[in-house]
């Protein structure tokens, strides 16, 4: 009996890669497929699956919170985060908020089907590198990096104004209000100790929190 894989991903080269990759074993099948958080939601409420591969960039419902959405209604069901976004940014929250393991669309291309079939057993995937990056998370002293003590939310805003995003795009984007969002940014500021988004952009990529090549 074959793993049947939902994949969750706005790009169609993604999903149609992943698709062609799964088709040539014998235990695994790409048997759904999800270009936005709510049409994953709605897959994801539809059946059951052996598991979720998720991007956590997309339209609509993405990131850490929509891991807890899925995690929501199906508590079981395994959850492989497959991001182009570098470990450092999300790799520990995603696994706090249940996904089973994450891995970077720029690791080698071997270590993906064993990912997949790892996660798809009930097992988790840990690179060396989210198995560090979890160490020190978990060691006393963790959180002299200030940047820890962000919420989720916080840390979505954080990544989206150093990358040049506008706090009006930002805010229709998780339909919030701009005054939400501004909120958010005050509370940033003041958690990071910073003054202004300059130290924020310095901040960002002296920590690694922004892929400046995506």
């Amino acid at each position: 009996m074959k793993h049947e894989v939902l994949v969750v991903d706005d790009h169609a080269i993604i999903r149609d890669g992943l698709r062609k990759i799964l088709a040539e074993t014998e235990d695994l099948i790409v048997a759904g497929e999800a270009s936005s958080g709510n049409q994953a939601l709605e897959k994801v409420r539809e059946r059951d699956w052996s598991m979720v591969v998720l991007d956590l960039s997309m339209p609509g419902r993405s990131g850490i919170e929509l891991i807890k959405l899925i995690k929501a209604e199906r508590p079981k069901l395994p959850i492989l985060i497959f991001s182009m976004h570098p470990e450092e940014q999300y790799a520990v929250r995603a696994i706090r908020a249940g996904a089973s393991g994450y891995l970077s669309k720029e690791e080698d291309s071997d270590h993906f089907l064993p990912a997949i079939r790892r996660v798809a057993s009930g097992g988790m995937f840990i690179s060396p590198k989210v198995a560090e990056l979890l160490a020190a998370d978990a060691s006393p002293g963790a959180n002299t990096h200030l940047h820890n003590n962000l919420s989720n939310r916080e840390h979505e805003v954080l990544v989206r104004i150093v990358k040049g995003i506008s706090l009006t795009d930002i805010a229709d984007e998780f339909s919030l209000s701009i005054k939400t969002i501004s909120t958010h940014k005050t509370h940033i500021l003041f958690k990071l100790g910073l003054s202004n988004q300059a130290d924020l952009i310095r901040y960002a990529i002296e920590h690694k929190l922004l892929d400046l090549d995506k």
